[in-house]
Parts: structure tokens; C-alpha cells; sequence
């Protein structure tokens, strides 16, 4: 599967394992919650390890392990659900997150640009085909009125 990392077009290497599941080798993304169980056992984990913030959960939960995350995943439930902008913005100029802010899950081409704008780095959309609207929109405006994250 594709995804937008950076404005490019690139290939995901990495898998979201459910609570239930097995952990598997490789790089992977894993429930805030599983995360404040599991991490010390994930620190002899055989790949990296990130972590999906759904957008009811309190990104401060992470001011301690920031440092070691190479990715964060901001999971959007509906298009209408802004918190993970907000969730973006704290990570970045807050948590000072230097690491890959991913937007996950409904959000729409439209969000894409202003997602850029609060910190987010990377897109994974639901539907590949829209890759190409998505990347276009990253550029939509070349004169901002407004300060950004970073």
C-alpha cells in the first residue's frame, strides 16, 4: 500500500496490530493503550514500534516516550472529528515530536493541506485511489495568512 510521506508518493512498511493480536516482527503500530501495558516488553521489539492515538485519547499520556516513537498515528473516526488536529499541534509544538505524524482512518483530501499545516506528515488514505487529489492538494496554497506548528 502507498501512502503520502513528506509531499511524496512512498511504500508503507508498517502494520497496525489490534489489542488481540499477535505481535509480529517488523514495524508496527500499536494501541495507545497496548503501548502503556506492553512497552517495556516492546523494547526488545524486533522492528520499530509507534503508537495510533484514536481521537478521544490525551496525547500528553506520550510526554515521556516521544523521544522513542518513530511514528505516531492520529486516527480520524469521521471526517467531522477535528481533535486530532489538535492532537497534531500539541505533538509537535508541545511534546516538541520530531517523528512521523500520520492521519489515518475518514478524513477528506480537503483536510489534507491544513492537516500539513498543524504537523502532520504523512497520509494514509482509506481509498488509494484518491493519493493523487491528496498530494496535489499539499500545495493548494502558496501564501499563508496564518502561522503553522512548525
Amino acid at each position: 500500500m502507498q501512502i503520502i510521506k513528506d509531499k511524496q508518493l512512498t511504500t508503507n512498511n508498517w502494520s497496525y496490530i489490534a489489542d488481540d493480536a499477535v505481535l509480529v516482527e517488523g514495524d508496527i503500530t500499536i494501541s495507545l493503550t497496548r503501548w502503556n501495558e506492553e512497552k517495556v516488553l516492546l523494547k526488545n521489539h524486533q522492528g520499530n514500534v509507534g503508537v495510533r492515538l484514536d481521537s478521544d485519547a490525551d496525547v500528553n499520556e506520550l510526554i515521556n516516550d516521544v523521544a522513542s516513537l518513530t511514528l505516531i498515528e492520529l486516527n480520524f473516526p469521521a471526517f467531522t472529528d477535528g481533535r486530532g488536529f489538535s492532537q497534531a499541534r500539541i505533538l509537535r509544538k508541545d511534546l516538541n515530536y520530531q517523528g512521523e505524524i500520520r492521519a489515518v482512518g475518514s478524513y477528506m483530501a480537503d483536510q489534507v493541506f491544513y492537516l500539513s499545516r498543524v504537523g502532520v506528515n504523512a497520509f494514509q488514505m482509506e481509498n488509494s485511489d484518491d493519493l493523487a487529489v491528496v498530494l496535489s492538494t499539499l500545495n493548494d496554497f502558496s501564501i499563508k495568512y496564518q502561522a503553522s506548528s512548525h
